[in-house]
């Protein structure tokens, strides 16, 4: 019976990968935050705002600096694609902030490196906050403007690393596609093509940074990504972005942009299917 579910669920989800009309009409928006090497980005589209993953603890006051400036005071959810320090570090502290946070989503796996067991970091950050985590599965979808935030994975638990537990997310609006593969190293990836769930997309944020053990040619083959965004700092690991990564991009014509390239970090917007970015060294 469990192979069998499994079954229905890939074959599902196998329908993303057909070719598809983006819905048109509004703008997305997506604000990767220069946090160095960690991730934290801002998803908007119509009237929802998603924050995915809150970067290091000592980088959050950055990041509600700049929530502020861009007039955020409520987030229809925080999304914590996985439980490395990098991603969830700020939890903490976002939520003993002023915002307003109606909902706390994370991966349905969680690998305790440490082998120390007992509960994840974001249900540690919520224990005296009276709230709860809530799960992100394959195939549930979130309404983001005139489309929808699709969770593509992960399909199976991670046995080797945190990263390959990432939450693989889609997000479709404004005619275009925005593909987060959070920390996603090739074992993740392998499970994700071979189920055929990975769509083709107009931006990818490269997953685990730019390192060199994640973003395949199979990977980019599938998604086929007309832009790239890659948050890391070559100040802290001097492999990220690795050359490789680079210039496997680099085939498929892909603009590149980088997180450390500009103070705040990196705007892009689609609206209408064009796509465009800029790097935002002030914000209004």
């Amino acid at each position: 019976m469990r192979k069998f579910i499994s079954l229905l669920l890939a074959a599902g989800l196998a329908l993303l990968a057909a070719p598809a009309s983006p819905a048109k009409g509004e703008e997305m928006s997506l604000m990767a935050f220069n946090v160095g090497k960690a991730d934290c980005m801002l998803l908007r589209a119509g009237e929802q705002a998603y924050l995915i993953d809150t970067a290091r603890g000592k980088n959050w006051e950055r990041v509600e600096e700049g929530l502020k400036a861009l007039g955020i005071t409520r987030l229809d959810a925080v999304i914590i694609t996985h439980m490395d320090s990098d991603h969830v570090g700020g939890l903490k502290k976002l939520l003993k902030s002023d915002l307003t946070v109606a909902h706390l989503y994370v991966s349905p796996y969680y690998l305790d490196e440490s082998g120390k067991g007992g509960q994840s970091p974001a249900d540690k950050a919520v224990e005296k906050q009276d709230r709860r985590t809530e799960i992100l599965s394959p195939g549930d979808t979130l309404p983001l403007g005139d489309g929808n935030l699709r969770v593509l994975g992960p399909l199976t638990p991670a046995t080797d690393k945190e990263d390959n537990n990432s939450l693989i997310l889609l997000a479709e609006a404004a005619g275009g596609r925005i593909l987060l593969a959070g920390d996603m190293e090739f074992p993740e990836e392998a499970s994700l093509l071979s189920a055929e769930v990975i769509p083709a997309a107009d931006v990818l944020k490269v997953g685990n940074h730019g390192d060199d053990d994640a973003t395949s040619s199979a990977l980019l083959s599938a998604v086929r990504p007309k832009m790239a965004l890659i948050s890391t700092s070559t100040e802290e690991k001097d492999s990220t972005p690795a050359g490789r990564v680079l210039k496997a991009l680099a085939s498929f014509d892909a603009e590149v942009y980088q997180t450390q390239e500009a103070e705040w970090g990196i705007l892009v917007t689609v609206r209408d299917g064009a796509i465009s970015a800029e790097r935002l060294n002030a914000l209004k």
